[in-house]
């Protein structure tokens, strides 16, 4: 798996800063810069959170590029309503033989020897079908959800701040917890008070499931 942060709105905490000044001021944006220092900031977006004021962090977004990801995840990515999607498509693709395997699998001999010779016969039959004709968005009906895929994501830090808290959990599938840790970790690089209680539900009170787990990151 590959994530990368590729863009993200210029001084993503200042912006997010100015909309809570905003909201409790007859000043305009000049004045409300003045004095605007880092603790500042760090103090309107704590206070921000306090009251639930979440609509100032919809002024900021982030955009990922995602590979090595399988469809299971994709799919799973792609519920999240509040965001732009652009995913290498199979219509016009040829997909190649770069798949997913997950870790219950790989720690058994027979049975990653039973997920190997699946695939290879699934991605023969593809191959198969392109070559005699059949168009590429018909021959992917074949195609298992295991087949590797690209996907560039943009949200703003609202709906992350909601994904990282439904997808971090260890109740979310290993692929898309993974997934999700990795987007935590580089959006805290550019936007640590946004980001500093981001993660599971347990790290701002109790489990919404009654559950005692450690957080895990993969």
């Amino acid at each position: 798996m590959k994530v990368k942060l590729i863009a993200y709105t210029p001084e993503p905490e200042k912006v997010c800063a100015l909309a809570m000044r905003l909201c409790h001021s007859q000043y305009g944006i000049e004045e409300l810069e003045i004095a605007l220092t880092l603790e500042e900031i760090s103090r309107l977006l704590n206070r921000a959170k306090v009251l639930q004021h979440f609509s100032i962090f919809e002024h900021v977004s982030f955009t990922f590029y995602i590979e090595g990801v399988s469809r299971v995840t994709t799919h799973q990515l792609v519920r999240h309503r509040i965001a732009s999607y652009s995913q290498q498509s199979q219509r016009y693709v040829k997909v190649g033989e770069e798949f997913v395997i997950p870790k219950t699998i790989l720690k058994d001999k027979d049975r990653e020897k039973i997920y190997r010779e699946s695939l290879e016969k699934v991605f023969s039959a593809y191959e198969d079908l392109v070559r005699l004709g059949v168009p590429k968005e018909d021959a992917r009906y074949l195609l298992p959800q295991a087949v590797e895929s690209k996907i560039i994501v943009t949200m703003n830090a609202r709906e992350l701040l909601h994904f990282f808290t439904l997808r971090t959990c260890n109740s979310a599938q290993w692929e898309i917890r993974g997934l999700a840790w990795s987007m935590l970790d580089l959006v805290k690089d550019v936007a640590p008070t946004i980001f500093s209680d981001a993660g599971p539900s347990c790290f701002r009170g109790p489990c919404p499931e009654g559950k005692t787990c450690i957080p895990e990151r993969r």
